[in-house]
């Protein structure tokens, strides 16, 4: 059986207490290990660790932490294989996705990163007042708190120690309780190159979370998880107004109009609501159709979304909670929807959901308002441009959307009307490092990825110095 253990201060180290717990292979159902559960006294000690090494990492220039990044990049594209492995056994994710396209992007983070360090931006310095010069210096916060998500659970890592340690901040980085393992490899990958105690992971639950939060070491928290769970880190942030970065929910709209390709169009946007078994906060999950085409575009979708396979076009979902959430909002369907496809668990172990289309459904139906993380497409029809917009904006979240059509005045018009963080025209999904990541509303605040992100691990400060 294997067991996961915190990387504190340089080193592997189990918790204080004897508690862990369970890992279980989400394609099998079977568990495999365990994680140690931590305690208050081992929340402390990480902590304690990153508060000692900031005061020798956030005197590092930027180009020592460039050099750092870029060979914790480098030793995660040697390692890909190493880290493919355990990523796969706790989340049941296709391999060669792994391989060739979440390390690779985990990889093209960190240089991006990398590069950021050295690109410090802010007010030009000058003399605003008379007798008197002025300069701005960007610093960093301190030691942040990081929580990061199951779905994605080395990227998502990735993301969010990068900026943190590009801007001279350390970390205490909490994984899922169900996917801890990259994590600690990237800690022991990294540690090589980064004062000791300046990148520490901590394995635990909610409570473990929690406890980081409110721990008066820490200077910012950024989590990537559910709305309830950004309301949560944010009300207990806010009694120590601590700083807080939320990558929350999402429930992307796709607005398809009259005038595309349809069997193009229901390809791409199968492959976007299916990709890690939907289990994305920006899945292509909820279709606006033009009612001129939608008989038609239901029938190319349905087709599209049979073809898929799960255990080889997408892996199970996550957990056996997760699965009885995603199969309790299908089971739930008010009278007036249709499931066109799927609608059932598939297979007979793990936790694989088939393909599934649900349409005939209405605005304020449960699975139009929540977010659904699995594979499942809902779709809706609209009469014109006016309400394609209001039925997508209606809705708590504001992280993703996409616009299918060829008319490039009426992309323009609707993108700049959609209240979403990141509108894709034409395609949905793709991300790059130079650009942001973020959404509004309950999707939370706050930027991943890019300068942006950057910007967020650091603080401004103003010198004067009078001359006179």
């Amino acid at each position: 059986m294997t067991q996961v253990l915190n990387f504190i201060d340089g080193a592997e180290v189990p918790a204080a207490g004897s508690r862990t717990l369970d890992l279980v292979d989400p394609a099998t159902g079977e568990v495999f290990g365990t994680s140690v559960l931590s305690e208050q006294s081992d929340v402390d000690a990480a902590l304690e660790a990153a508060e000692r090494a900031f005061g020798v990492w956030r005197k590092s220039t930027p180009a020592q932490r460039q050099l750092a990044l870029l060979k914790i990049a480098d030793a995660v594209e040697a390692r890909a294989e190493e880290f493919a492995e355990l990523e796969i056994r706790e989340t049941g994710k296709i391999r060669a996705v792994v391989l060739e396209e979440e390390i690779p992007e985990c990889v093209s983070a960190l240089r991006f990163f990398a590069g950021a360090a050295r690109q410090l931006e802010g007010t030009a310095s000058g003399e605003y007042l008379p007798g008197h010069s002025s300069a701005i210096r960007r610093e960093p916060v301190g030691v942040c708190a990081q929580i990061a998500p199951w779905n994605y659970p080395l990227m998502m890592g990735v993301w969010k120690i990068a900026p943190a340690l590009a801007a001279g901040n350390t970390v205490v980085l909490k994984p899922a309780e169900t996917t801890p393992s990259t994590a600690v490899l990237l800690a022991k990958v990294a540690a090589e190159f980064l004062p000791r105690g300046a990148f520490n992971v901590l394995c635990g639950d909610r409570d473990t979370g929690r406890a980081l939060v409110k721990h008066p070491i820490t200077e910012l928290v950024s989590i990537t998880g559910s709305t309830r769970a950004g309301i949560d880190v944010a009300t207990v942030a806010a009694a120590d107004l601590k700083r807080t970065h939320l990558e929350l929910g999402g429930n992307a709209p796709l607005l398809v109009f009259g005038d595309v390709n349809l069997a193009e169009a229901a390809e791409g946007i199968v492959g976007a609501a299916f990709y890690n078994a939907g289990q994305d906060c920006t899945a292509g999950s909820r279709v606006l159709v033009d009612a001129a085409i939608h008989d038609e575009f239901v029938t190319e979708l349905t087709k599209a979304a049979a073809a898929q396979k799960p255990g080889a076009d997408f892996g199970p979902l996550n957990s056996e909670a997760q699965f009885g959430r995603v199969r309790g909002l299908v089971e739930n369907l008010p009278s007036h929807a249709r499931v066109e496809t799927g609608g059932t668990p598939a297979g007979d172990r793990g936790f694989f959901f088939s393909p599934t289309v649900i349409s005939g459904l209405k605005q304020d139906d449960e699975i139009v308002q929540e977010e659904i993380f699995g594979p499942v497409i809902t779709v809706q029809s609209f009469v014109d441009e006016d309400e394609a917009v209001r039925l997508a904006n209606g809705v708590p979240y504001g992280l993703a959307s996409s616009i299918w059509t060829n008319d490039l005045s009426r992309a323009t018009r609707v993108s700049g009307e959609l209240d979403f963080g990141c509108v894709w025209v034409n395609t949905h999904g793709p991300l790059v490092s130079e650009m942001p990541h973020g959404g509004f509303g309950h999707s939370g605040h706050g930027k991943d990825l890019s300068s942006y992100s950057f910007a967020e691990y650091t603080r401004v400060k103003h010198v004067m110095t009078r001359f006179a």
